[in-house]
This record gives structure tokens, sequence and C-alpha cells, in this order.
């Protein structure tokens, strides 16, 4: 396993993946929780109490971990370790929706991410930290403030994830070029972005954040397990778990729901899985029956309405009215692009069901064109290509790995010199880089 100079760390908001740039894998996947013993002060994007840093002269001050109030704030655990303490300590989430909402949280969050999980000294390192599309600058000078102030990083890059998920792609045998236009569809744990990239740059003005997510298909799990009587079987509090473990282990996508519903009430015996579950405390073994929600579980993307009435766009329609909103000249190369990235876009056959469904849409649209041009005009054609690849679980954290360890990555990062000469506004904007490598 490599141990290169660059930190590479992919804060979620389920999970945080922290590694080292190189690594085809993170080193460490934990939750994105931390259990403290009383609620940390300052949750706005900047608390009261932190400086600007460079503009001010000094270094450290009020929020910062080398002058909080006492060794009580050294009580703390993250990841694992907090949710198993979480019936003594208060657990916190720092980051809600893609977003941090408690900076003092996430700067404890990340002292432990490199110290206790890296074993890393920060001044020696470069840093490549992740956020989420339209991120507010803010948040960006919040973020260096707490790496070049309290952490004293060597040099520091922030990468929009959806960038770096178009890098991991290039994994994939189904890429020839290496090419940083795309259409993005993350789908993590709390939220699902669709975003268009142009030669590495985010189209913000086409964006489209859909309600669906990973803790959404969870939850409509076990209301499928209730209606069926089955969630009698199961103890309360193991009620979420086996939710995730029946969508992480027995669903698909299937490309037909009225046929997958006949092929179920034909021959239960052959679809329906059976899953054998032990309670954590008491050992009790116990047993559910898993059917329809092999394929009712992912088919929230494509038919949201049988799960949900506040959102009833299906996911190909978000895709295609993303890219329709994109400029004209690089709409081919977004349909011809499409890269899935995050653990709610893992369920097997999920790109081809996509893939056909946009297929549809697009091919429904140069069918009218040309019946409205009363035949005149033939189309070429469009060229729909959805991309799934071996990396697709970690594919933000991995885009990061590439790169972080291509050979102009640290002259792309900002240095502490660069902070302290023209302040925290200086990450408001990072060079592309790697769009030809």
């Amino acid at each position: 396993m490599s141990r290169s100079n660059v930190i590479v760390l992919d804060n979620g908001t389920g999970y945080t993946k922290a590694g080292w740039a190189g690594n085809s894998e993170p080193s460490f996947v934990f939750p994105t929780a931390i259990a403290t013993r009383s609620t940390a002060a300052g949750s706005g994007p900047s608390a009261a109490t932190r400086t600007t840093g460079a503009s001010k002269g000094a270094g450290t001050t009020g929020s910062n971990l080398a002058s909080k109030r006492g060794i009580e704030d050294l009580d703390f655990f993250i990841g694992d370790e907090a949710v198993a303490n979480s019936k003594t300590y208060q657990l916190e989430q720092p980051i809600k929706h893609g977003l941090v909402e408690n900076w003092d949280l996430m700067e404890r969050f990340w002292e432990q991410c490199f110290f206790k999980y890296l074993r890393a000294e920060p001044e020696d390192h470069y840093c490549m930290l992740t956020e989420p599309p339209l991120n507010p600058p803010e948040n960006r000078e919040a973020t260096a403030e707490i790496m070049f102030e309290s952490f004293n990083v060597k040099g520091l890059y922030i990468a929009v994830q959806a960038v770096l998920a178009l890098a991991a792609s290039w994994s994939s045998n189904k890429v020839t070029d290496r090419t940083l236009t795309g259409t993005v569809i993350d789908s993590g744990d709390g939220v699902t972005h669709v975003i268009p990239v142009a030669e590495g740059y985010v189209i913000g003005s086409a964006i489209k954040h859909i309600p669906i997510a990973g803790r959404d298909i969870t939850y409509f799990v076990q209301q499928l397990l209730r209606e069926r009587g089955e969630a009698a079987n199961i103890p309360p509090e193991d009620s979420r778990r086996v939710a995730e473990k029946i969508k992480e282990d027995y669903s698909y996508v299937c490309q037909d729901i009225v046929r997958e519903f006949r092929r179920y009430d034909e021959d239960p015996l052959k679809y329906f899985e059976r899953f054998e579950g032990e309670h954590a405390v008491t050992g009790r073994k116990y047993g559910v029956d898993v059917g329809y929600e092999r394929f009712l579980a992912p088919e929230i993307f494509f038919n949201p309405e049988i799960a949900s009435s506040d959102f009833l766009t299906p996911l190909p329609e978000v895709v295609d009215s993303v890219i329709q909103q994109s400029p004209i000249d690089v709409r081919r190369g977004l349909y011809k692009n499409i890269v899935l990235s995050g653990g709610s876009t893992m369920f097997a056959h999920f790109g081809q069901r996509l893939k056909k469904d946009l297929r549809t849409i697009v091919d429904g649209r140069l069918a009218a064109s040309e019946l409205a041009s009363g035949s005149h005009m033939r189309s070429s054609g469009m060229e729909v290509n959805v991309i799934s690849h071996k990396m697709q679980r970690y594919a933000v954290w991995y885009g990061g790995s590439l790169l972080g360890s291509l050979p102009d990555f640290q002259s792309a990062c900002f240095s502490k010199q660069d902070y302290e000469e023209y302040g925290p506004s200086i990450v408001r904007r990072f060079s592309t880089f790697g769009t030809n490598s």
C-alpha cells in the first residue's frame, strides 16, 4: 500500500473515506459522526470567534483546537467508536445533506482523522478535500482557515466531487478517452445530485438535486416489510439494520416492474429469498421472507410515486432535463459519458435500466423533431452511454487518489504562504488539472 505525501479525505453525509493518493481504495471508511460530552458551540459556517488568519496576521484564535477551553475538549469519539458510545455521549452528525453544519465539531472530527486514523502530521503533507456541488464559497474559506490555522497543512486542494467521480470512471474499460466532460449521477446516503461537467468545470446552473438516496430506500424497505407483515418477526432495534442488509445484498433493478410482479406471483419459491438474522443482544434467531422488496427498493429512482407524493420525477427525466439545460455544444458529450457514483447506484442492472429509459426519452424527442420538420430533417442519432465501473462505491475518493498522484498536483495546491499572503478568499478558485492525463 502506497504512503504518498498527499492525504485524500472525502467527507460524505453518511461515511468518511480517508487514505493516501495513489492507492486503489481508502485506508479507512467510517461513519461521519462524532460523540461528545456536550454540544459544541459555533455551528454556523463561520464561527464568531474564528478569524480570517491571513488578514489579521496572527495564526490561531478562539475556535481553534490549540486554544480551546481545556482537556475536556479532547474527550470525544468519531466514526464507529462514536456510534458505540452514543448511549453515554451525545452523538452528532456535523455534515447534513452534503454541507458542513457545525464547524467546531468538524474541526475536532478532522483532528482524529489525521492523528488517530491516518497517524500523519498534517504540516508534512498536502491535503485534498472534497466538496458537494454548489457549496457556498464561505464554506471553502472556513475549511481553509481550519486546515491552515489549526493543522498547518503543507498545501490544500478542494475538489468538486463530480469532477473526481469523472476521473474515477477512467478505470472502466468502456472509457476510451480520458475526458473530464460528462454527467455525474452521485447518490450516497443523504442526497442525490445530477451534475453536468464540461472540461472539468461544473455547469452550476443546470445541476439538479433529487431528494431520494440510500436512507430513503432503507426506510422504504422497512415500510414494505411492515405492510407484508414480515416486520413482526424482526426485533424493533434491528429493523433498520435488516432493511439495510436486504437493500445491499438482495436488491436489484428490474427492467419491467409489471413482468417482475408476475414472475414473483407465479413462482415465489424461485424468486423469494430467506433472510436469517440474530438479535445483537439476546442472540435469538429470526427469519424474514424477502420478496417484492428486492426489486421495489431501487425502483423508487424510476417510479418515485410508489414511495412518496412529494417528488414524482423519475431519475431518467431529471438526467435528460439537466443535459437539455446545459449549453448546446456540450450536450453530445454529456449524453455520451454518464457516470455513476456512490453506494446507492450499486444496485445490479442500475446502469442498464437508466440507459434504456434515457434512450427512450432521447429517441422520442428526435422522432418528434423529425415529424415536426415534415421529415425534411434527419437526425444522425444521439449516443447515450451509462458507465458503471468497479470503483463506483468509492468513486469520489478514488478520483481524488488518481488526481492527487499526478506530478502536477502539488503545483495546483495553495500553500500556507499563499494563504498568509492573500487570505482565505484564495481558495474560492482552484485550477483544474488532469484533463489530458
